[in-house]
């Protein structure tokens, strides 16, 4: 059996697991075009048709359901002894697919994976960051990254141990103009920078104290759905942001920006990294686990 035929079976798998065409091009990283070729080229080699498709559907043929019951283990058999032999490197390489949300992204880039890349540096992190929690396993990623309590049940959690809380701020000048709002709801008669949400919505600013929970849809000149340009803008005077204070921790130690109703604001569930249970992982999965498990345990 050729690498060429083992490649066109995944790509006959790679459509059945995903329902079409165009899905499972993107998760095998190849052409529509290519993907379809590679198909007919094995129905020719095999002599029978796989898939019935019309412009807005397709499916096993009862031929090809055989075919893809017989071979499907097998596949799986193969990749899990590839995986095996991949995970007694001494050295790790390959690539690692992360999938984050961007401000947790943030949170770890620096103090976890360029370190983890400075010591394998043949080891590549294609990281993606997204607005919306995605299944992981099924968009093909090794790994996720997201609050601890938004992981999936079945999934493995690893805490990172840092610690999390939203932080209302604005610059010095901004503060001494307009002072500062001393509970949530002085924020009324503040200028403030609105975030808009990737599902569109604007997102109302989250207080807790004492058992006492509010949410402020705060008002503005300038709406914004990027925190870093929050940060940015607050730093300019234009209104009062609500970002995590880790991204504002440097601005708040050198004076740029003030932070207020920090007994408001309080802890957040750490972030955690999640996968699901593999059988011989490769060695640079193995490796970025561990070094994750060795960060949190420092950060703890």
């Amino acid at each position: 059996m050729t690498r060429d035929i083992l490649s066109d079976i995944d790509a006959v798998l790679g459509v059945v697991r995903h329902g079409s065409f165009r899905a499972a091009a993107l998760d095998l990283g190849m052409s529509a075009t290519a993907l379809s070729n590679a198909i007919a080229k094995l129905e020719q080699r095999l002599g029978i048709r796989l898939f019935n498709r019309t412009t807005r559907s397709v499916s096993l043929t009862d031929a090809g359901r055989t075919f893809v019951e017989r071979v499907g283990p097998a596949m799986t058999d193969i990749h899990d002894a590839m995986l095996a032999a991949q995970a007694l490197q001494e050295t790790p390489s390959g690539t690692l697919r992360i999938n984050a949300f961007a401000s947790a992204a943030r949170e770890v880039l620096a103090p976890l994976m360029l370190p983890f890349l400075r010591r394998y540096p043949q080891v590549h992190i294609d990281l993606v960051t997204e607005g919306k929690l995605v299944d992981i396993v099924a968009a093909g990623f090794d790994i996720g990254l997201r609050p601890v309590d938004l992981v999936p049940i079945d999934m493995i959690a690893v805490p990172l141990g840092l610690h999390r809380q939203h932080a209302v701020v604005g610059s010095p000048e901004f503060l001494a103009k307009h002072g500062k709002p001393n509970v949530p709801t002085d924020l009324y008669r503040f200028r403030c920078l609105r975030a808009r949400l990737p599902n569109n919505a604007i997102f109302r600013w989250r207080f807790e104290k004492e058992g006492d929970a509010v949410q402020i849809d705060v008002q503005g000149s300038l709406t914004l759905d990027e925190p870093s340009l929050v940060r940015i803008a607050a730093q300019n005077g234009v209104g009062l942001g609500y970002v995590m204070e880790a991204e504002a921790r440097a601005d708040i130690a050198a004076g740029r920006l003030v932070q207020v109703l920090a007994d408001w604001t309080p802890s957040l569930p750490p972030l955690a990294l999640y996968y699901p249970a593999r059988k011989n992982p490769p060695a640079a999965f193995t490796a970025f686990i561990q070094a994750a498990r060795e960060f949190a345990s420092s950060a703890g």
